[in-house]
């Protein structure tokens, strides 16, 4: 072969490489402008933002909501641009407050409570909403709908009474357990004391259905998961909580109760974590969340905090992907039926993310891979949003019955 057909062979084969280069990158290009043009008309509700917490511990300017301005530069992964970027039409903000702090629960609720409602009422773009009419309505003049979701039952102190004054503070989904063990509810993350739910859980849940705020079954064991499904009369929520046969962590949902959302109704939304996603990054997230957990037991929020900051300072974490969370959410879909997965990316709540959902900004990239992989907008629509908001939609509808006895 002479020297000049080999250039032109060489040639013609870079230009071969170059076009079929061009032309992934251009399929790359069309998913994810399919996708953010898909934004822009749902409603995407994320179940899960600890953006309340994040700024109550900062270093700086602890519990101070004026000193972070989210139009501009922040140091969190959530701000108001990125939000817009990322498509996020509703958002549940968590009000999170730590079980292992052993008391002052309920001041330190009020205080999560009044962190968030400052930050919605501090920006025009957000909309304070406590039903599915006003997710709608905040949607349709182009601002994000804002919920509060709290994140332990730790926080009602044993009290019907102080569940109902928190719903009428907004609190719109209540996780029955965190970290922690209740008097009345076991945690994916101790030894299991009761089964389940006790006597006085069931009450718990059963008011809840009367007051119309969904039962949010993350952090939960599997046997209180088992009787929350069996007492409570409206769909659950899983409000960040993955696909535990892909990784088999007890934060995540078992088979076994995925195919129980069919007929209950309920909402596994899809959380980031890496190592609530990824069982290499599990091997090592989940024991140094056990071990800062472990070591705060009756520490103060800010001891508690720092000494998280210490065990995850010595962890070195694997890198995951966007395609790991995907296939968790095609296998819910597998198990429980599309009708029965949304999103719950817990931005602002931990260390370690796939590589290209590191802030709020990412969902675009996880719907275009999902649109790679042949979803429809119909069924992309359902993840986004309308399956929860099908699901609080039903709760409230369950509350009005009840209440008409």
């Amino acid at each position: 072969m002479t020297n000049l057909r080999k250039a032109l062979l060489a040639a013609c084969g870079l230009m071969t490489f170059a076009t079929l280069s061009t032309a992934a990158h251009a399929d790359e290009d069309k998913a994810l402008t399919h996708a953010r043009q898909l934004l822009k008309k749902v409603i995407l509700v994320d179940g899960h933002n600890d953006l309340p917490w994040a700024i109550r511990t900062n270093k700086e300017h602890p519990s101070d909501v004026a000193a972070f301005d989210l139009n501009g530069k922040v140091p969190f992964q959530t701000d108001l641009k990125r939000l817009e970027k990322g498509g996020v039409g509703a958002q549940f903000w968590s009000v999170y407050i730590p079980g292992e702090i052993g008391t002052g629960f309920a001041r330190t609720q009020l205080e999560q409570i009044d962190i968030a409602r400052q930050i919605i009422e501090r920006y025009p773009k957000f909309q304070f909403a406590g039903t599915v009419a006003d997710v709608r309505a905040a949607h349709n003049q182009g601002r994000i709908a804002s919920l509060l979701g709290m994140e332990g039952g730790h926080a009602i102190e044993n009290s019907l009474g102080a569940l109902r004054a928190y719903y009428d503070l907004g609190v719109r989904y209540m996780t029955l357990t965190h970290n922690v063990n209740l008097d009345w509810a076991d945690s994916a993350a101790k030894p299991p004391q009761h089964g389940g739910l006790t006597k006085f859980g069931e009450d718990v849940v059963l008011e809840m259905n009367k007051i119309g705020m969904l039962v949010d079954l993350s952090h939960v064991c599997d046997g209180t998961m088992d009787d929350a499904l069996r007492v409570y009369k409206s769909p659950v929520i899983f409000s960040h909580s993955s696909a535990r046969a892909l990784c088999d962590v007890p934060r995540n949902v078992p088979d076994s109760i995925l195919k129980r959302l069919p007929e209950n109704g309920g909402v596994v939304m899809v959380t980031f974590v890496a190592g609530f996603i990824d069982p290499a990054v599990a091997k090592v997230q989940i024991p140094a969340i056990a071990e800062a957990g472990r070591l705060s037991q009756g520490k103060s929020v800010e001891e508690a905090e720092k000494i998280s900051e210490q065990v995850f300072s010595k962890v070195k974490m694997p890198k995951t992907t966007i395609a790991m969370v995907a296939n968790h959410i095609e296998h819910i879909r597998k198990v429980a039926g599309v009708k029965h997965v949304g999103l719950g990316g817990d931005y602002d709540g931990n260390e370690a993310w796939p590589a290209g959902l590191e802030d709020v900004s990412s969902y675009p990239l996880l719907f275009a891979e999902l649109i790679r992989r042949g979803w429809s907008d119909e069924d992309l629509t359902l993840l986004a949003g309308e399956n929860v908001l099908r699901a609080l939609a039903k709760a409230e509808d369950v509350s009005r019955q009840l209440n008409k006895k």
